[in-house]
């Protein structure tokens, strides 16, 4: 039935009307979800590339910079739209932040970095940043099952063309634009969306992340200063689902349902226990499972390694032969080896350092299978998924360990106790002021205004 609105205006109209902190699981999903993001942004805080990032924006070493936007765990205040872009960045340097099935990327990186920017330098009350996050989320989430996998399979970064509108969605929300306005944020960020899966395991993969997030604070800032362009962006013969889309999305599925549940709730944000691609999270449980089972390190007696996928479970591990452990976050050869040898898979384990000689041997040794006749259980995340892993010992025994949904993905979710000990160990080094900030986020929606969240030291 038309109801004489583009689609995009429709989904304008639920952008700016949405009323989701009526829902309590969103609300909960949501206080969770900053929770991680910085500690995942903490945990990179030192990385090399934020420097750099900084320096080419023209911030001298040592300034902190002329704007009133936190880099959490570091020293400067930024403008908005430069906060957007470290802090994007810094969130997904260590691959350690949370993913959504329905973008097959990640949501928080991206909206969360735009978002936290833009409230400070607003001075947004905490309400209001909760409710364009959750939305901001729902908007990339039903954007992402709209498009569906065609661009992800042609070498578009789902967390990077899908960001920028994401982003865009919730800075619309928190700034208070109409319907009309946000649909030509909407516009104006998916012309600026773009990012190319063949860098990742490189510096470049973070920041698609970063310059999403400042695309979509962008595209609202530009669109509440009267900047307009076409109607309809998104769909018919020249708009984004047909640019992107490989001919196979289903634009109507960007309104159907929404917030009937939130995304951020059902099926919700998967939270990282390891800080590697969420592709080769199956395999680490497996190979953890089989490490402990033999209770033994000793690398030397494995023979082989052989690691079962469903066809295409394996695409966002690009990287086949690591060097560094930074091109180890994708590569499934690499992960499993770590966990096979070390019992642990730490942010240390994917340092940008060249790669232990016995993990390069014994990753050598993993070889990728695809096997379309399994059936994945009913609880797959993401569906259709599983990871299988066997181990051949010298001693002529073999132990198969096969993971369909990982630790931290929804339906086997971290506890509180290890998502905090995720944030603890984060921060750990920072001021006193850094250990009472989980219970800032726990009453976030209290907060008259967001300067008072992130300490200044």
């Amino acid at each position: 039935m038309s109801t004489g609105r583009t689609l995009t205006r429709q989904l304008a109209e639920r952008i700016a009307g949405s009323e989701p902190l009526k829902d309590t699981r969103a609300v909960e999903a949501a206080r969770a979800g900053v929770l991680d993001w910085l500690a995942s942004t903490l945990a990179a805080r030192d990385d090399a590339g934020a420097a750099g990032i900084i320096a080419a924006l023209g911030i001298g070493a040592g300034g902190t910079g002329n704007g009133r936007s936190s880099v959490p765990g570091r020293p400067e205040r930024l403008a908005a739209l430069d906060a957007a872009l470290v802090n994007g960045y810094l969130s997904h340097a260590l691959d350690y932040d949370d993913v959504h099935e329905s973008v097959r990327g990640h949501p928080s990186a991206v909206i969360l970095s735009a978002l936290l920017a833009e409230a400070e330098e607003r001075d947004a009350a905490g309400s209001e940043f909760l409710a364009a996050y959750i939305v901001g989320v729902e908007a990339m989430c039903r954007l992402g099952l709209a498009l569906g996998p065609k661009p992800y399979e042609a070498g578009w970064h789902s967390t990077a063309i899908l960001g920028a509108l994401g982003a865009a969605a919730a800075c619309a929300r928190l700034i208070g634009l109409d319907a009309a306005t946000t649909a030509q944020a909407l516009g104006l960020a998916a012309t600026q969306a773009g990012g190319l899966r063949v860098h990742f395991g490189t510096q470049v993969k973070p920041l698609h992340a970063g310059l999403a997030a400042r695309s979509g604070l962008l595209a609202a800032r530009l669109a509440e200063a009267g900047i307009a362009g076409a109607e309809e962006p998104l769909e018919g013969p020249l708009g984004f689902f047909a640019a992107l889309g490989g001919g196979a999305a289903k634009p109507e599925k960007m309104t159907e349902g929404w917030g009937e549940p939130w995304q951020i709730a059902e099926p919700g944000l998967w939270f990282k226990r390891y800080p590697c691609c969420s592709a080769s999270h199956h395999a680490a449980d497996a190979a953890l499972a089989i490490r402990a089972a033999r209770r033994a390190a000793d690398i030397t007696a494995i023979d082989r390694v052989t690691v079962t996928f469903p066809p295409g479970g394996d695409a966002a591990l690009i990287v086949r032969e690591p060097k560094t452990g930074v091109e180890g976050r994708f590569s499934v050869e690499y992960v499993i080896a770590a966990a096979l040898a070390d019992g642990e898979l730490g942010i240390g384990t994917f340092a940008d350092e060249p790669i232990r000689p016995d993990l390069l041997a014994l990753a050598a040794k993993v070889e990728r299978r695809y096997d379309a006749a399994v059936v994945p259980a009913p609880n797959a995340m993401p569906k259709e998924r599983f990871t299988i892993v066997s181990v051949a010992y010298a001693d002529g025994s073999t132990h198969t360990e096969r993971v369909d949904c990982p630790r931290g993905a929804p339906g086997r979710p971290l506890t509180a106790e290890e998502r905090m000990d995720k944030y603890v160990d984060a921060a750990r080094g920072l001021s006193a002021a850094w250990q009472e900030l989980p219970g800032k986020v726990g009453r976030l929606e209290q907060l008259t205004d967001m300067h008072v969240l992130i300490p200044n030291t």
